[in-house]
């Protein structure tokens, strides 16, 4: 945490650094213009801290200020105080978590060649996308790159759904699929519909890793031209005979999978003598 932080107050909501907050809140695209991003809460602030996440500005109602202001002091340059109904106007949550961080976005500006890899290709929902991103980050994946029209990756419902996830993963967004060309790993892409169920496939073949796994709209599922390109192509079982699993269900399960074969292999080849 910084050694000494300024503080300041703000009671008007006419403050233009109001109306910015109350945009970053609410709003999925305001980050884009300026490099800023809002976070809300205690966990998605600490998950930011233990990460070294540059923090512009802390803001806190005064409530929780005499509270916790001790836990927090030093967490930012500058430490801002509001009222309670100030900083409730400012959220985005039917809750108000009564603090907040203003962050400076830290996309990577190129692709890993050879990270393992998660693809995002035009999913709507920010909270598969951010239930995805939290997968990506407990099954061992370093890299997700988004495609132009999935959901902003730090919009404040991704975030949220995402758990702080976000800090711990190389990120890239508006990507075209020229650019997924830089890839140098295998691609696997998902389908309802056609390739080898995942568990025969992992236990016949143990699976590439690293690699990139593709995931495709919610809807639509992938397209056309990145199904073809992908080397493997394989489904989940589904006895119990829905159609079709939640993408970021389907992902969690391919993540785990992909992961504990790669954990395997290495537990097998490390019990062998030289």
């Amino acid at each position: 945490m910084t050694k000494q932080s300024s503080i300041q107050r703000i009671t008007s909501r006419a403050n233009p650094l109001v109306k910015r907050l109350r945009q970053g809140a609410v709003q999925s695209n305001v980050y884009r213009n300026d490099g800023q991003i809002w976070l809300e809460g205690d966990h998605l602030c600490r998950a930011a801290l233990a990460r070294k996440q540059v923090v512009n500005q802390a803001f806190f109602a005064e409530s929780l200020w005499e509270e916790q202001g001790h836990l927090w002091s030093g967490c930012a340059p500058v430490i801002t105080l509001m009222p309670d109904e100030l900083f409730s106007f400012i959220s985005g949550l039917e809750s108000p978590s009564r603090m907040g961080f203003m962050l400076e976005l830290s996309e990577h500006k190129a692709i890993d060649p050879k990270a393992m890899t998660v693809v995002l290709d035009r999913l709507q929902d920010a909270g598969n996308v951010g239930s995805i991103l939290r997968s990506a980050g407990a099954f061992g994946v370093k890299q997700v790159l988004s495609l132009q029209g999935t959901a902003a990756l730090w919009s404040p419902k991704v975030l949220r759904a995402g758990m702080g996830s976000h800090f711990g993963l190389q990120l890239m967004e508006g990507l075209s699929e020229s650019d997924l060309d830089a890839l140098a790993v295998p691609r696997i892409a998902t389908s309802s519909h056609q390739g080898p169920f995942l568990h025969e496939w992992i236990q016949n073949s143990d699976g590439p890793y690293p690699c990139a796994w593709f995931l495709g709209h919610e809807g639509q599922g992938l397209s056309e031209s990145l199904l073809n390109s992908a080397k493997y192509c394989v489904r989940i079982a589904q006895p119990g005979g829905e159609e079709s699993l939640n993408v970021a269900a389907a992902a969690a399960i391919c993540l785990h999978a992909s992961a504990s074969a790669h954990l395997n292999a290495h537990k097998g080849s490390a019990s062998v003598s030289p």
